[in-house]
């Protein structure tokens, strides 16, 4: 596996904006999502601090409606997009796991190189 993963083209996302990626083959890719905001990329675990599930029951839907937070589906957590702490909802002050991500020519990379899955 590439230590960096292209997850998509910086025109493709929009501010705010967020794409969804996995890493890894088999029964358990590890999930993962970039955010595009405030002209800054971010990457995160698809993973809540709280109960362990994915952020986003639809694809691509990880932002309020206002653009403003980042919330898990599951249980209404709600994230700061900058540093991915929980704000609001059932596990304020914990963080979602940042990944490390690039833009290189106008491609979004994460670094997987490393990457856990810890259950």
């Amino acid at each position: 596996m590439p230590r960096w993963l292209e997850v998509c083209a910086l025109s493709t996302l929009g501010d705010p904006g967020a794409r969804e990626f996995s890493s890894g083959d088999g029964d358990w890719p590890l999930p993962g999502f970039v955010v595009h905001y405030r002209q800054r990329l971010s990457a995160y675990e698809n993973r809540c601090p709280h109960a362990g599930h994915r952020l986003n029951w639809r694809p691509e839907r990880f932002f309020d409606r206002e653009g403003r937070w980042l919330l898990c589906a599951s249980h209404g957590a709600v994230f700061d997009p900058e540093n991915g702490r929980c704000v609001a909802g059932p596990c304020p002050g914990a963080r979602l796991r940042a990944l490390p991500v690039r833009c290189i020519d106008g491609r979004v990379e994460v670094d997987v190189e490393g990457w856990v899955w810890e259950r």
